[in-house]
């Protein structure tokens, strides 16, 4: 039986957590009916914004990083005995561009951690990519004001490198018995297939598909970027173009048939685990401005003040929370207008994008439970304490 599957007993508690649910809750209250109602609802606008534009681009970006980038050049540039500098910088950098929300960043986090990553590069890419987003920043700013705007901004791009090296640290017995295994089964005198020029135009027409067909309005906030969204189909087709080139020039039939069934293999891993993360965040917490099982009122009244309960709770709601790209402005402003704390919405800003329950499901399957509590733990716990500094500061 291989390490990822599950044993009989570990089935069995499952199924009997199900009956659990099934025989306790009234299903036939108002409320729970309510909640089940938008777990559905939940799921179905998830299915319809992002599974096709933001998450098979990425399917495809990870299946082609498991196949075809070298092995070697990962552990070179982003394993555990990398220059630190590079590889943090590396990671931090290429999160940011992608500017993808919790969920559309796991399979590309998942590709290059199985190709030889070390786990703190890896985790700093897997916080960038959806808590550094340029556009993102820039509205909180126009929306919250310079000294917010700007505390996410340096907040989260020194959280992505901390929070690596913190995991790096504690980790770094296993993570170095990785990548001597990984090391083990490589082949580092196995010439490329390619040139490096061929494979950086193949990886950044993925890449660029998946930035510009998500690309979205700043309605009206910046004259350059809602340039850039009215001819984003243009330019997204332009990146097809390209790729559909490399894949008919560069690349025999057996390499794409390994491509497709690495990214068939990466949806299977991560799909069932996304959609049941849903419907579980659907059920407790609903969309955003719809209510579910937990009232919104509840947890808009834990935030006032600057407290740190007041700022665990906003970092804690925020790590459970699933937020599209962008979504977590206009939420935070109304929460905000509720009476919600500068500090609090601080640690929501810092801690939701980042994380969501169904990213900690799936992060969970690659990681285990140890890694990503503890880097659940991180999130929380360095969003709670800049959430009360930034507080305290503006107070």
């Amino acid at each position: 039986m291989s390490k990822k599957e599950w044993s009989p007993n570990k089935k069995l508690l499952l199924v009997f957590g199900v009956f659990l649910a099934a025989f306790f809750i009234p299903w036939g209250a108002t409320r729970v009916l309510g909640a089940t109602s938008e777990a559905f609802l939940m799921l179905g606008e998830y299915a319809r914004q992002h599974v096709l534009l933001c998450l098979v681009p990425a399917m495809f970006i990870a299946g082609a990083i498991t196949v075809f980038l070298n092995q070697q050049a990962v552990m070179r540039y982003l394993g555990p005995d990398a220059n630190r500098f590079t590889a943090y910088g590396v990671a931090s950098v290429s999160g940011a561009i992608l500017a993808v929300c919790s969920c559309t960043v796991l399979p590309i986090f998942k590709g290059i951690y199985k190709k030889g990553a070390g786990l703190g590069p890896a985790v700093a890419f897997l916080y960038s990519g959806p808590a550094i987003n340029i556009l993102a920043i820039v509205l909180s700013a126009k929306v919250f004001g310079w000294k917010l705007g700007t505390a996410r901004a340096v907040g989260a791009i020194v959280f992505s490198v901390v929070i690596g090296l913190i995991m790096a640290f504690i980790f770094r017995k296993e993570d170095k018995k990785r990548a001597a295994d990984a090391r083990m089964f490589s082949a580092p005198d196995e010439k490329p297939a390619r040139s490096l020029g061929k494979m950086i135009i193949y990886m950044a027409s993925m890449i660029g598909i998946l930035v510009f067909v998500n690309w979205a309005s700043s309605k009206g906030g910046n004259a350059v970027w809602d340039t850039i969204y009215s001819a984003k189909w243009w330019i997204t087709g332009a990146f097809a173009l390209v790729l559909v080139y490399t894949i008919i020039r560069w690349f025999n039939k057996d390499e794409r048939v390994e491509w497709l069934v690495a990214t068939r293999d990466f949806s299977l891993q991560i799909l069932p685990l996304l959609f049941g993360g849903v419907l579980v965040a659907g059920f407790l917490l609903g969309r955003p401005g719809h209510d579910a099982l937990i009232p919104s009122a509840w947890i808009g009244g834990l935030l006032g003040g600057n407290s740190l309960f007041a700022n665990f709770c906003a970092a804690f709601a925020g790590a459970l929370m699933y937020f599209a790209t962008l979504t977590e402005i206009p939420i935070v402003q109304g929460l905000l207008g509720a009476g919600m704390g500068q500090g609090p919405a601080l640690a929501l800003l810092l801690a939701g994008p980042s994380l969501s329950l169904p990213s900690i499901l799936v992060i969970a399957g690659e990681l285990g439970w140890k890694k990503t509590l503890t880097y659940v733990g991180l999130v929380v716990l360095l969003s709670t304490a800049v959430g009360m500094a930034f507080g305290t500061f503006v107070a």
